[in-house]
């Protein structure tokens, strides 16, 4: 009884793993469209998965354990040897854009380089701390009045309200100055 639910457990897993296949698929049709190392990726992520799909089906149809058991460590051994390809493939492709942008005496720029990250992180985070202290303050006045607690939550949200809109607002603007930037190489 334990191989057939240990089948459909593995069958339920290779059926669920198709937001990782049919990608890979789909990298893998399209053929030189692709860098290599993607395509490599792609072949390893499907003999992954359809190492999973042979296990299922041996555990429906083989009694001994070491069948599906020796399936699994070659599918396995195969897999990591392809993703291991795959990112020797892709150092190879990221050092080659490198040298081919320095012969161009251009360097890129990737977009949002200038730390946006850490601007709207910071911006979130000044609102948030602002926030809690302004509620803070006012749970600490409304203890003494005894105010109602909606109107105590007023200045928080409207704090908040103002560190998202201006987070956004940032965003918006460094994803136009990145896109108007984009394309327009860097002289060195």
């Amino acid at each position: 009884m334990v191989q057939p639910v240990a089948a459909l457990g593995a069958a339920l897993a290779a059926v669920s793993g198709c937001v990782w296949y049919v990608p890979a698929l789909v990298d893998l049709r399209a053929g030189a469209d692709r860098p290599d190392s993607r395509r490599t990726a792609a072949a390893a992520c499907l003999s992954g998965w359809s190492t999973t799909g042979v296990i299922a089906l041996l555990l429906l149809l083989v009694e001994a354990w070491w069948v599906p058991v020796a399936a699994a460590v070659t599918g396995a051994a195969v897999t990591a040897v392809l993703h291991g390809r795959a990112r020797v493939q892709r150092r190879r492709e990221t050092r080659q854009a490198a040298r081919d942008w320095a012969r161009l005496g251009a360097a890129p720029r990737p977009i949002g380089a200038d730390g946006g990250r850490r601007v709207v992180a910071v911006l979130l985070a000044c609102g948030l701390l602002t926030a809690a202290t302004a509620a803070a303050l006012e749970l600490v006045v409304a203890g003494e009045r005894g105010a109602d607690p909606p109107a105590v939550a007023v200045a928080p949200t409207g704090i908040v309200a103002l560190s998202l809109a201006l987070a956004v607002t940032y965003t918006g603007l460094a994803r136009r100055r990145a896109r108007a930037d984009h394309g327009r190489p860097t002289r060195s």
